[in-house]
């Protein structure tokens, strides 16, 4: 008889025993990698959560990013450059400047590469008596728009130039002499049309009159001359007030320069405050992840060997019944010239296939409910994902090996038997 029809006759004869050692084989496999896929689902749902955290980031602080630029637009500049000699005291007290500057000065910083500011807008001011509207007191401020940085892309200005010949009103002026735009008004000896009338602001703008800046230069007799640069401060990394000092003094020794405290440096703080907060919630998800990754590899550490360990046991005891059960088989067989060591083949050989069976339908249904289980979607994609080849091969090499190994024992007392005893007994 050949042996390895001898093999198939012991497996059906047998078929219960055989059934058994299976599922033993197919629970250890199927806890194994029931738990190595749920280990590797929570690893990819963790990158999906700290991606998703990371783009939500991302967008809010390029949301933040533009909303604190139109925010700067509105509430004006927040840097503001005097002249060397400029008493604080003196230009607190009267809201303007006595002294000046020359408008180059502008011109040096637009050329100069500096990265720290934006926005330059240079402009004389300077309180006056409005001769054809009764000795009324205004303020007389001149502007040529903004200039514009030589190593930067051109920005949206934040205060449009005004053209030669053309004036903008302040509320209180235009309100109480009853302008509106398109009207003519004459200042200090010459017309200007009306281009704009602002609205109330509450602030010495109201009572303040723009025309461009070299015709405010010659109409107060200080031709070339500013006595103020109002800048913005770039909101980037290394950009903060001591670095934006440095960099203008470097190129405009002397220069004294003011940070204009306003809602935006509070608004430009909170979205500082938003980044630091998002970064460390970033973080705090990471660690929860981590913690319960390190919670499911201590429940999978002791798991999995308690459950291989029971398999082999179950397997040895299936085994060693099964010697017993057939010791009068095996003397028959021993009389019929079988080897000893052909004995103990058939018996491996059986626990070789009920390993193999158990490792294919056990890693199968493992494989199901670790991906029924995860926090992922159980479609095609998310196995695709999952499955890992070296697992795969992993099981199907150890298990009819551990099943081989658990049934070494019983096989080697199969082998031993004496036919000549095991018959006088029979």
């Amino acid at each position: 008889m050949r042996l390895w029809r001898l093999i198939i006759k012991e497996i059906r004869l047998r078929r219960l025993n055989f059934a058994l050692g299976i599922a033993s084989v197919l629970v250890a496999v199927g806890v194994l990698t029931a738990q190595f896929t749920l280990l590797d689902a929570h690893d990819v749902r963790t990158g999906q959560i700290l991606e998703k955290k990371q783009a939500d980031t991302e967008a809010e602080m390029a949301r933040m990013e533009d909303d604190y630029r139109k925010i700067m637009k509105k509430l004006g500049f927040n840097l503001l450059l005097l002249p060397e000699d400029q008493r604080l005291d003196d230009f607190y007290a009267q809201g303007f400047a006595a002294r000046d500057m020359p408008e180059d000065y502008v011109d040096k910083l637009a050329n100069s590469g500096i990265m720290t500011v934006r926005h330059l807008l240079p402009s004389i001011e300077q309180k006056i008596r409005w001769p054809e509207q009764g000795q009324r007191a205004i303020i007389l401020a001149g502007t040529r728009g903004e200039v514009p940085l030589a190593h930067r892309d051109p920005l949206e200005p934040m205060m449009l130039a005004v053209p030669p010949g053309k004036a903008v009103l302040g509320h209180e002026i235009w309100d109480s002499l009853g302008l509106k735009v398109g009207n003519t008004i004459t200042l200090l000896g010459r017309k200007f049309e009306v281009s704009r009338c602002q609205p109330e602001r509450g602030t010495k703008d109201d009572v303040t009159i723009w025309i461009d800046l070299a015709e405010a230069q010659q109409l107060l007799g200080r031709p070339g001359r500013i006595n103020a640069i109002l800048a913005l401060k770039c909101h980037c990394s290394g950009a903060d007030a001591a670095q934006v000092r440095s960099d203008i003094a470097a190129i405009l020794p002397g220069v004294q320069i003011r940070e204009v405290a306003s809602m935006v440096i509070t608004r430009a703080e909170a979205r500082d405050r938003a980044a630091v907060a998002a970064a460390q919630a970033i973080k705090a998800e990471r660690a929860h992840r981590s913690h319960m990754r390190r919670e499911r590899e201590a429940f999978a550490a002791w798991l999995i060997p308690m459950v291989t360990l029971g398999a082999a046991v179950w397997i040895g005891l299936l085994a060693l019944a099964n010697v017993r059960e057939r010791t009068g088989e095996i003397g028959i067989l021993r009389a019929l010239g079988l080897r000893s060591r052909q004995i103990m083949v058939v018996f491996l050989a059986r626990a070789l296939l009920m390993g193999l069976a158990g490792a294919v339908i056990g890693y199968g249904i493992g494989f199901a409910v670790g991906l029924l289980s995860g926090d992922l979607a159980a479609d095609a994609q998310t196995a695709g994902a999952l499955f890992k080849p070296g697992l795969l091969v992993l099981v199907l090499a150890a298990a009819p090996l551990l099943a081989a190994l658990a049934s070494w024992p019983p096989a080697m007392i199969a082998a031993r038997q004496d036919p000549a005893l095991v018959l006088r007994e029979g």
